[in-house]
């Protein structure tokens, strides 16, 4: 007996230790991310000079905590093609141009979308996650506004689903958007081509390029689409019960997917892969909202005068702000991925 209690008293013991031994790591883990990130800051955020130019007016604008996070993985995006696009220019790859003027309409839809592109209407409704609320914001189109007052009204949905079918049609608007602000730099482009007189072979370039982006709006046009008939059809009969996504961004690519080119096993194995999207996602979510949470508390102890405490938070702070930086990026290049892999099987499909 006595030996018994001896083994369990060492067994404790060990889990204790272990722990502590994990809550420590932990903790490094955490300071490494904020020192990292306050090492990079002093560097220079980003490795090309126009995005670091982007981020530093940025810092100037009354942008939430959220959205300043949003742009920085936008930005970490943007870094990361252009320095691909920088090897593939200096290996002779893009004699036509098409990835460059990619990677320049790319950066337009970012200042425009966070208000940087010198428009004072521009700058989209600021959506963090302790201020966003249903009836304080618009959704800035006639036909969604009736569709969400009748879902809204029908009795057919709990809170808990109101929030879900909103989040859905802010989605929806956020897709018109930027299907606008790539419309408005397609039209410009195609004003400049038209006024050429003399064709060359420099103009025919152009034209493919143009053709390019035509499929890009085209794919775009598509999406708004079949997210406009889902919202419509869920509005009128309530969500499924047997949906197997909640997220917009993962419905909508289920749903392309299942228009594309794929074999039923490439389309389980996309399933199973948006299942992984979606806990990313989730993922993101929770920090995004720890990190308005810390933002706001931050506000409050800087009235105080209490430096301790103020230390403290600003610790957790910068930890958190750089999680869900990190996680922002993860979640954008992983839609960048699976949102090219359907492109390319629903072009297939066109062939």
């Amino acid at each position: 007996m006595a030996a018994a209690r001896a083994v369990a008293a060492l067994g404790a013991a060990f889990l204790l230790a272990a722990g502590v031994q994990a809550s420590k790591y932990s903790r490094e883990a955490n300071e490494g991310l904020a020192a990292a990130g306050a090492k990079r800051r002093e560097a220079g955020e980003f490795r090309v000079v126009r995005l670091n130019q982007i981020w530093e007016k940025a810092q100037r604008l009354h942008l939430s905590a959220v959205k300043l996070a949003e742009l920085h993985s936008d930005l970490k995006l943007q870094e990361k093609d252009e320095l691909s696009w920088k090897k593939l220019k200096a290996e002779g790859l893009d004699e036509d141009g098409e990835k460059e003027a990619k990677l320049r309409r790319n950066l337009n839809v970012i200042m425009t979308k966070y208000g940087m592109n010198g428009k004072k209407d521009s700058q989209l409704v600021d959506t963090n996650y302790i201020k966003d609320g249903t009836e304080s914001d618009t959704l800035d189109d006639p036909r969604l506004e009736k569709l969400w007052s009748k879902a809204k009204n029908s009795g057919k949905f709990s809170d808990e689903e109101l929030d879900k079918l909103w989040r859905e049609f802010k989605h929806h608007k956020e897709k018109i958007r930027e299907y606008n602000i790539l419309l408005e730099t397609v039209s410009r482009t195609e004003d400049i081509h038209k006024n050429v007189i003399n064709p060359s072979e420099e103009n025919l370039v152009k034209e493919e390029i143009l053709h390019n982006k035509h499929r890009e709006l085209k794919d775009k046009l598509r999406s708004i689409n079949q997210g406009f008939e889902r919202l419509r059809k869920v509005s009128h009969q309530g969500y499924d019960t047997t949906s197997e996504f909640e997220e917009p961004r993962v419905i909508d690519l289920w749903d392309m997917a299942k228009s594309a080119n794929f074999t039923e096993k490439e389309l389980e194995s996309f399933r199973e892969e948006l299942k992984h999207f979606e806990a990313k996602i989730e993922k993101h979510h929770h920090y995004q909202k720890q990190l308005e949470i810390s933002h706001q508390k931050l506000k409050h102890i800087e009235g105080t005068g209490d430096k301790d405490h103020l230390n403290r938070n600003k610790e957790k702070y910068a930890m958190l702000e750089e999680k869900t930086k990190e996680l922002g990026y993860k979640v954008k290049k992983h839609l960048q991925d699976l949102s090219s892999r359907i492109s390319q099987g629903l072009q297939h499909n066109e062939l």
